[in-house]
């Protein structure tokens, strides 16, 4: 699939001081034991291929979902092959006990990347699965980050989002709360970061059921007022590497914005999406109309689709990599920006966002403004975006 026609570019981003960092890359992998938690998602799948094709000493792989793992695994040997390393993969959950006994018997590891997150905005609609997403992007970093200093990590990766910055959704809270603890942890642990945009067919994205619905001969369905910034799969490994092993401690690497790096909306996507597989967009009314048209109008290579105006909670008007009160190095690299972090942290307030958060666990039931509260009470500035419309009632 051609990530860079489809999203509306004809650059990569990162090429140049991928190059220009190559060697030293290469050297620090090739002698280098490495974890990576999350590592069959999409961007996971990114770093680990980065890693893999540098011959890492050892790359030890962890991920809750099976499936993708033996995916991964058959990728890698079909298309970059054998190492001379130590490659294995574990199917267990990084907030497990398993996780625990993994590091005390196969540690220690020198790096540590942590690509694990609940990463969609719908994931705010219920309760239960908003604390999930709590406990994940920020209850299991902590953990995993401590047991990684426990053996002497020389850096821990984390990645972050680009909605980390002024966040209007939970997840982008949840990920900027992150952030706030490993601010935290920083003091005795060396940590870096990566905001990045959306990656281009990610599982489970917008763009990534496109191809799902194309393979199932169903209409796409996209709103057309929503602007977004996208990354390859490749680019997003490439920023998470040099984030991982060339950032400062508490340094948050992101895209330089430029002519390589535009805006576009995910309508216009659809229809390069549907030109590429040979078919002409035919764009519907409703939903309904789109259902049922739909066979009719594949035949005639024709695409029903149904671009709207976005309506639901936690869409972010517009995409930002940093704040204004964030100190920026640009000089560093040629094609991304750092975000110097200063110590700053409320020890007080991030001791009570624990302790309120366990005693909700602890009662064995709660609500998502109970959740929301605590989130707003951590962050005060957070403007969170409740139109009581979700993502699961679009088609």
């Amino acid at each position: 699939m051609n990530y860079l026609s489809l999203i509306g570019r004809k650059d990569v981003l990162f090429s140049q001081d991928i190059s220009s960092n190559d060697d030293i890359l290469r050297k620090i992998i090739r002698h280098s034991r490495f974890l990576i938690i999350g590592g069959s998602g999409s961007i996971g799948q990114s770093v680990v291929r980065e890693v893999f094709k540098r011959d890492p000493h050892v790359l030890h792989i962890i991920d809750i979902s099976e499936n993708n793992m033996v995916e991964l695994v058959r990728d890698i040997r079909s298309s970059v092959g054998y190492g001379r390393g130590d490659f294995r993969t574990f199917a267990i959950d990084c907030g497990g006990l398993e996780f625990e006994a993994l590091i005390k018997a196969e540690g220690p590891y020198d790096y540590v990347f942590n690509l694990s997150a609940l990463k969609h905005v719908r994931s705010e609609k219920d309760p239960y699965t908003l604390m999930r997403m709590t406990i994940v992007n920020i209850f299991n970093t902590i953990k995993t980050l401590r047991l990684s200093k426990d053996m002497g990590v020389k850096n821990y990766f984390c990645v972050s989002t680009d909605k980390a910055a002024n966040p209007v959704n939970m997840m982008g809270a949840s990920k900027r709360i992150m952030e706030m603890f490993l601010m935290r942890e920083s003091l005795s642990q060396n940590i870096s970061m990566a905001r990045f945009a959306n990656v281009a067919f990610s599982d489970g994205s917008l763009l990534h059921g496109f191809s799902q619905r194309f393979a199932k001969r169903q209409p796409l369905s996209a709103p057309n007022d929503v602007r977004r910034y996208f990354l390859t799969p490749q680019e997003s490994g490439e920023l998470c590497l040099l984030s991982g092993l060339l950032g400062q401690n508490r340094d948050i690497f992101f895209p330089k914005l430029s002519e390589k790096l535009h805006l576009i909306t995910f309508s216009e996507i659809a229809v390069r999406f549907l030109k590429e597989h040979g078919y002409k967009p035919y764009e519907c009314v409703s939903e309904e109309e789109a259902r049922d048209k739909t066979e009719g109008l594949i035949a005639k290579k024709e695409w029903p689709c149904y671009f709207f105006e976005s309506d639901t909670t936690g869409e972010k008007d517009f995409e930002e990599f940093f704040t204004d009160n964030e100190d920026l190095d640009m000089e560093r690299f040629d094609t991304i920006g750092v975000i110097r972090n200063q110590l700053e942290f409320d020890e007080d307030k991030l001791n009570d966002f624990i302790y309120r958060i366990d005693s909700l666990r602890a009662k064995g039931t709660w609500t998502k403004d109970e959740i929301v509260k605590l989130y707003f009470d951590l962050l005060p500035d957070f403007y969170h975006k409740e139109t009581g419309k979700y993502l699961d009632e679009r088609m």
